[in-house]
């Protein structure tokens, strides 16, 4: 079989063989090589120990207790590890004890799916090797052998995520590995093996003993994949949604009328699938938009109805995002494009009722926020879009260039300290969104004369007074 690798990978190859050392490309390398798609990791196993390696290669680093060396390269962190194996998961996710292997089957019946445990056989000499640059990347044309004592070949052919060995197995190692699962068929489009799902749905609950950190990463990664919704519909049928996100699963089940086709759990999943922005934040708000309609269902004439449902939806998704240690912009993120998902429009709305949604999202939000409606849409078995919809961004564009918050006018609190004769205090807040108001229903009021002259009548105005509650 031939291959055209980097330059830096075939060096690392060669200068561990002619130090008397083997030396493999292991892990998703492999299985990105043999399905023709671009690497970016590039992992080595080795049966050199940590120190034998370093003395290979001056300048490497060694920092940690799993045989792991880092060798930069261009800028570049290649890492190779000595043949290992792993006993004791007290913690469900971490070995307690790390021994080197002595073989290269050893080292990869550890790892933990057929697919990643592949290995990219060096000891052939390199003769007749063509260098060849594409970019800035010297590639070298190079036959190999691929070496696959667990069948990852098969199964990526057959587009099947199995298990190394026993998956209970694998699972009570390390519980991320479920979860891994699922990440790995919803980035590459494949299926889980049987066997493996249904030892995911036994051992669901060992989820429970991962952080909450190292679950955020991954259900992130499931979010942000080619098939996100088929990832959560998987979460979903071994339970470990159940989990993860409670509150979404809660949905299934609920039925919803008008123009909708599916239960609510679906129609997030359906909307998920449909949003067409790649941007993992939005997925997760078009996912999460409609999360507080279970509990906010009422029966009307025979019909659901979710009055305010996306209110309470807003605060659900704060306690989500604190379980999943989301960064405060992220939470707030979430919370505002759930919160204000339910804008509507009609041709009589005026410019300043628009200006008003436009400043609850935000400027640079509001692509966003179409992106969360369309999926939204087509979720619910509608088009894409309408003719509503349409004349909405219309008048949107139309208002851009309008004041659209307090920084936007033409004065700032300096002004009002020195109009007032005042120093810094809550006062001066107060007054500058009494202005804005102003400027929100007419944005020829953003002129500096006129709004320094409103200074005084603002600070003594009731409505200033409340303007900031």
């Amino acid at each position: 079989m031939t291959f055209q690798l980097p330059d830096d990978v075939i060096s690392i190859l060669q200068r561990l063989k002619k130090s008397g050392f083997d030396g493999f490309v292991v892990g998703g390398a492999v299985r990105d090589l043999l399905q023709e798609k671009e690497v970016h990791d590039w992992d080595f196993a080795t049966d050199a120990m940590p120190e034998q390696i370093q003395k290979v290669f001056p300048g490497s680093f060694y920092d940690n207790q799993f045989g792991t060396v880092g060798i930069p390269r261009d800028g570049n962190i290649f890492e190779v590890t000595t043949f290992r194996t792993e006993h004791g998961y007290s913690d469900k996710r971490r070995p307690n004890k790390v021994e080197w292997g002595k073989s290269l089957e050893e080292d990869l019946s550890r790892r933990d799916f057929t697919i990643n445990a592949m290995a990219l056989n060096s000891k052939l000499k390199i003769q007749n090797s063509k260098l060849k640059t594409e970019g800035e990347k010297n590639l070298v044309e190079i036959e190999v052998e691929i070496i696959d004592p667990f069948g990852g070949q098969k199964d990526l052919k057959n587009k099947l995520i199995r298990a190394v060995g026993g998956p209970t197995e694998r699972f009570s190692e390390d519980a991320l590995r479920m979860m891994r699962a699922i990440r790995l068929g919803a980035e590459l489009g494949f299926g889980i093996e049987k066997k493996t799902l249904e030892a995911i749905k036994k051992n669901k609950d060992l989820i429970k003993e991962i952080s909450w950190e190292r679950i955020r990463d991954e259900f992130l990664k499931i979010i942000s994949s080619n098939f996100p919704a088929d990832g959560v519909k998987l979460l979903y049928s071994t339970g470990l949604l159940e989990i993860i996100l409670p509150e979404l699963v809660k949905g299934a089940g609920v039925p919803q009328g008008g123009h909708h086709i599916n239960d609510v759990f679906t129609h997030c999943v359906e909307s998920l699938r449909f949003c067409p922005s790649l941007d993992v934040w939005i997925r997760l708000a078009t996912l999460l938009h409609d999360v507080g309609k279970p509990d906010t269902m009422v029966i009307r004439d025979g019909k659901p109805t979710f009055y305010n449902h996306e209110v309470v939806g807003a605060r659900i998704v704060k306690v989500i995002a604190n379980r999943l240690r989301l960064p405060r912009k992220k939470r707030d993120f979430l919370w505002k494009m759930v919160r204000w998902h339910m804008f509507a429009y009609n041709p009589e709305m005026t410019d300043s009722a628009i200006r008003r949604f436009m400043r609850r999202v935000g400027k640079e939000d509001i692509p966003k926020m179409i992106e969360l409606r369309v999926g939204d849409r087509k979720g619910g078995g509608s088009r894409e879009t309408s003719w509503r919809l349409e004349e909405l961004k219309s008048r949107i564009a139309g208002l851009m260039n309008d004041p659209l918050t307090v920084a936007d006018l033409k004065i700032d609190g300096f002004d009002v300290m020195k109009t007032l004769n005042i120093k810094p205090g809550p006062t001066i807040g107060k007054v500058l969104n009494f202005l804005f108001e102003e400027v929100l229903e007419d944005p020829s009021k953003n002129d500096r004369e006129y709004l320094l002259s409103r200074i005084p009548a603002a600070v003594n105005s009731k409505d200033s007074q409340q303007s900031s509650d």
